[in-house]
């Protein structure tokens, strides 16, 4: 059962954090709510929340009639309409044509043009997400979201080979790209969502190997290691994974070590319970 492991605790964790931050959570909780999932019954408190946001709403939708393009209001309408999302009201589809005017406003934060790309992933535009996503590459072939998400949609679409193509592109051009503006492209960071790709593909004698070299290359990076670890995880190679996740935490800085140990105690726990248990006579 693959749940993007080492693309969520991995590739993210080498992420730069986006200038929008406010707006992340909510939409990682949004974009990740399942379609299927019932609306919630409305607590009293719950049903004054939603009236308060949907005023809120309102405001801003007026302030937007007199001024369109007023960056403040559109974003606390993004805000508003994804906590709205969250509560069983409204839908993603609500918060793109805002999210557009804002990345048309401010190309130089292309935050505003991931987040795009992300709702118009979720809600099944595939070829706009495509766009948004290519056209942020375009002027920063190292925008490591936008190469996530190109890649994730090229997965959707079973086309491995473009995938990998649009990776080995990004790794092939990184020398002169990191000549003209320095760290722009950030190569551990593409590889392992090659090493991602792989995964996908089953192809996890490639995937490892990537990893191992990678940790011999950088012996001080935790990522390569719990990529090994997670790698082995799918291959349902418990007991191998479990010292390479206790290295990743050694090696991890603070802030991820319990995120790394969490997940390496629900490997444990799925390990215990799959593992048949001996009858006594």
């Amino acid at each position: 059962m693959r749940k993007k492991w080492v693309t969520l605790l991995v590739l993210i964790l080498g992420i730069i954090p986006f200038v929008a931050i406010s707006l992340v959570p909510l939409l990682t909780s949004a974009f990740t709510k399942p379609a299927e999932t019932p609306t919630p019954v409305a607590s009293p408190n719950t049903s004054d929340q939603v009236a308060e946001l949907q005023a809120q709403e309102k405001g801003y939708q007026l302030v937007l009639e007199r001024e369109p393009n007023n960056p403040t209001a559109l974003e606390g309408l993004v805000m508003t309409r994804l906590q709205l999302i969250q509560l069983g009201k409204g839908s993603i589809k609500s918060v793109i044509d805002p999210l557009k005017k804002l990345a048309a406003q401010r190309p130089e934060q292309s935050e505003y043009a991931i987040l795009l790309g992300q709702a118009q992933q979720q809600t099944g535009d595939r070829e706009g997400a495509a766009q948004t996503y290519q056209a942020i590459l375009a002027k920063a072939p190292g925008n490591l979201n936008a190469l996530r998400g190109l890649v994730d949609l090229y997965l959707q679409e079973n086309r491995p080979q473009a995938a990998l193509g649009l990776i080995e592109e990004t790794l092939q051009g990184a020398e002169q790209a990191n000549q003209v503006q320095p760290g722009s492209v950030d190569v551990t960071s593409v590889q392992l969502l090659l090493g991602d790709i792989y995964i996908a593909q089953k192809q996890f004698g490639e995937a490892l190997t990537l990893f191992q070299n990678l940790s011999k290359e950088h012996p001080a990076d935790f990522r390569p290691v719990l990529a090994q670890a997670m790698t082995l995880t799918e291959q349902g190679k418990a007991a191998e994974a479990a010292p390479l996740y206790a290295k990743a935490v050694e090696l991890a800085p603070a802030k991820y070590k319990d995120q790394i140990q969490r997940a390496a105690q629900q490997v444990q726990r799925q390990s215990e319970s799959a593992a048949p248990t001996k009858s006594t006579e």
